[in-house]
This record gives structure tokens, sequence and C-alpha cells, in this order.
């Protein structure tokens, strides 16, 4: 690991997987090996960070020989047969517990797996442990702490995951987003992150909130896509949707022509040393060949920015207002189980009544209209993936207010829960010795589209570093 404030996307090298294939083959390596160092920097690592809920070390081993076998006799699974990937707590397991990072489900075992974690098992990963997440996928964190800067939050909510990754501890990891849970986490700590087309990838029990999504954070972008694609053949989406198109390896690498280069209402938000190294990042794009069209320069994106306006408020009310039900008899049932966080969601909500929730849905329903109108002007869009470099978190105090963002500001992560539609982060940019992520957003169904002109910037446009 760098040490704190360090961080240089230019330098810093993330674990891989798809690489250590060619090793598995020839017996040099193994995948029980492989498992024995990501284990092996936990133990290092984990009292600092905090990452893990729990660890699945015994059946870990035991899933590893099994692919170490697989690989001498030259049968693998898939190209993902023995990666070990951790999974947010949010997601059921059928061999650890599952508390949605909430004191009222401490110790819930179901002893079931979510979809996603199915169709890895079949496809022969390793799991190799519960990650911490936010209170029920909310705002109230947990114990994570940043890997580059322990006074830092990891993000939200799958910020166990983040970290994870991060601290060299798997080369992938499930995460869920409804607002920002996948991509902000993923650019505070520096990783390559796929929030999918909604519904995707399946989310087995997690199908009570229309915008819940299951993504992929990973150290490299074959990873992340070859653990989202094995998913996929296996589970397929959610209910009623298509799920997750792509290829059976990562896509091909593809120069992007033209980017629509999206504000949103984040911009405001954004400090001066990241506004500065983003604008640095758009000119090397623009440098390479890639036509950037802005908000001045076409009525169109004009219209498209102001219909995502407020798209914070929009994604964060929906999703309070769907989960309204569930969390006020759990409030009811545990008051001393739940944060006060919490409470002030489920009473927001309460307030809330059908046609504001209809509203809603309608605002929702028009900016994927006009998201859509953009499919001819451009190949994607490409836009901050969080609001600077993760932001201080000292926890609460107590006879204070509590702070409205602890996990950090999903304001630039929104618009893609939002419009449905699917989002690549990628660690571009380095801001006083932080990460701090850039995002390509496509039209829905263009997964891979958008992970082949990720492939490509990674490979033809350097990284930019502010200090």
């Amino acid at each position: 690991m760098t040490t704190p404030r360090s961080y240089d996307p230019r330098l810093f090298k993330m674990l891989t997987f798809h690489d250590a294939a060619a090793n598995f083959k020839k017996g040099s390596d193994t995948p029980r090996a492989y498992l024995e160092r990501c284990l092996d920097a936990i133990a290092k690592q984990e009292p600092a960070i905090k990452a893990f809920v729990v660890l699945n070390d015994a059946n870990a081993r035991a899933a590893a020989d099994a692919s170490s076998a697989r690989w001498k006799a030259g049968t693998p699974l898939s190209a993902i047969d023995g990666m070990p990937v951790a999974i947010k707590d949010l997601l059921e397991t059928r061999d650890m517990p599952t508390d949605f990072g909430c004191a009222a489900y401490k110790n819930n075992h179901t002893h079931r797996d979510n979809a996603a974690v199915w169709a890895l098992r079949e496809a022969g990963a390793v799991i190799l442990g519960k990650t911490v997440t936010a209170e029920l996928g909310g705002s109230h964190p947990g114990p994570t702490v940043n890997p580059f800067d322990a006074a830092c939050t990891p993000g939200g909510s799958s910020s166990g995951s983040a970290a994870a990754i991060a601290a060299h501890m798997c080369p992938a990891a499930l995460g869920t987003q409804v607002g920002g849970s996948v991509i902000r986490p993923a650019a505070y700590c520096g990783n390559i992150a796929l929030k999918p087309t909604q519904g995707g990838i399946n989310r087995g029990e997690r199908q009570a909130t229309s915008q819940s999504t299951t993504g992929v954070h990973a150290g490299c972008i074959e990873d992340m896509w070859q653990v989202a694609i094995e998913i996929a053949k296996r589970a397929g989406g959610d209910p009623g949707k298509l799920g997750l198109f792509g290829p059976a390896t990562t896509p091909e690498a593809v120069k992007p022509q033209r980017l629509i280069v999206l504000e949103s209402e984040g911009w405001a938000e954004l400090d001066a040393k990241s506004k500065e190294a983003f604008e640095a990042q758009m000119e090397n794009l623009a440098r390479a060949g890639v036509t950037l069209i802005r908000r001045k320069d076409n009525a169109w994106v004009e219209a498209f920015e102001q219909s995502i306006a407020d798209s914070n408020a929009v994604c964060n009310n929906i999703t309070a207002w769907e989960n309204r039900w569930y969390q006020a008899a759990l409030v009811e049932a545990h008051p001393d189980g739940v944060s006060e966080r919490l409470e002030g969601t489920v009473r927001r909500a309460q307030a809330m009544r059908p046609d504001d929730y209809r509203a809603l849905l309608l605002k929702r329903a028009a900016a994927q209209q006009c998201h859509q109108a953009l499919a001819p002007l451009a190949d994607a869009v490409i836009m901050m993936s969080c609001p600077g470099p993760a932001p201080l978190w000292p926890g609460d105090k107590p006879g204070q207010p509590l702070a409205p963002r602890p996990t950090g500001d999903s304001v630039f992560n929104t618009p893609s829960s939002m419009l449905h539609a699917p989002c690549v982060t990628l660690p571009l940019l380095g801001v006083d010795g932080m990460p701090v992520g850039v995002q390509l957003m496509g039209q829905q169904h263009e997964d891979a589209r958008m992970t082949s002109f990720a492939r490509w910037i990674l490979g033809n446009v350097p990284p930019v570093v502010i200090r």
C-alpha cells in the first residue's frame, strides 16, 4: 500500500486476477496460493482498514483447493475459476450471516445465496467474505476507513468492497447502488467499477426498490467485466429485465469519437483542484482526437442538464418512499437497533404521499427520455465520479447535529441511477494525493460499449495528478 496522501494513479498498481490464468495453466501458481496471498494482505491490513464484517477463510480455502485441481486437470469452470471475490453485506450468502450493516440484523443467517453469489460459485469463484456496508445500504457509515488516508471516508454504501480492492485484499468485489453506492466509493478508493444498466445483474432477493443495482468493483477492467458477464451468463438479469449483454471476454478497446461533457448539479460543489484536474483530462482527450460537446455547445445537452438538475433529490426521495414500509416496521420493532440517521429517513418518507411519488416517477421518466434523445449526438457521457477527493470523516460528535453526508455526496452518481444507465468509473485523477474518479455513462444496455471506451481511455490517455 501507499502511505497516506501519496496516491498517484500513474504509479499505483492494483491487484489483478485475469493475468494469473497463464501461471495456473503452467502450474507455476495455483488459486490456493493466490488466495493465501489475499489472506495475508487481509491479515496485515484489516485491523486498520476494517473492510470485512466476516471472513470465509475455511470455505474459501476448500473452494480454492477445488479450483486448483480443476486448473491442474485443464478443466476450469470459467475465466474466474479460483478468483477470490468479496461480497457486500447486503447480499445473502449461505455460509455467512447477512447483517446489512444494521444492529437490528446482527447474526441474521438466511442459509441461502443471493443470485449473483450463486452464479459466482457456479463459475468457480472463491467467496472470500462479507464486506462492510453502510446501514441498510443508506448513509449511516460502518467502521471502514479509506486505505489512502484513514481520516477520510471510503465512500458508501459499498465501503468495504471499495476499500478491500484498494488495499489489495482481493481482485474483485460485489457492491450495490441505489443512488451512488458503487461508483462513489470506487472513485474515492481508486477502483475500476461497473454500475450496470438497471436490472443487468440479477439482484436476487433485493427487488424492493426500483433503482437498486448490483455492480462490480475490481482492480482492472478485465476482471471487472469478466465477473459481471460470468454472473449474467448464469443468473441473468432481474425479473422482467433483459440482463447484461456483451461478449464472453472483455470487449476490445474502442476509441470514442464524440463525448458529452456533463456537469450535472455536482459541478457547483466541485473543488477547484479537482475541476482543474478534470479539465486537464478533457484536454488530453481532445488532443487524442475525441470531440467534446458541452452544454454551451448544444441545446439538447442543455435540456438534458436541466432534466437531471435535481437528480439527487429525485433519487433519494424515490428510494425513501419505496423503503418506507419495511424500514418503518424495523424502527418500530427494533428502536435500539437502528441509527438516528435511519429514523430521520423514515420520518421524511412518512411525510410523503402517493402523488409525491408519482411526480418523482414522472421526472425520472422525462429525464430518461431526454437522455435517449442524445444517442445520435455522441457515443457517451463523460463526467466526474465524485465531487473531489474523499472527505474527512471524524465521526459523529455527541450533542451536535448529524453530518448530512458522512460517506460523501452522491451528486455525480444519481444521474446514472435515475436514468437506469450503465457507467464505468476509472481512476484517472489524483488530487492532493488521493484518488478521484471519472466515469463514462451510456444508453441503457450499452454496458459493453462503455467498457470498450473505458479500456481505450485507460490505454491511451494518461492520468492527471494535481497537488
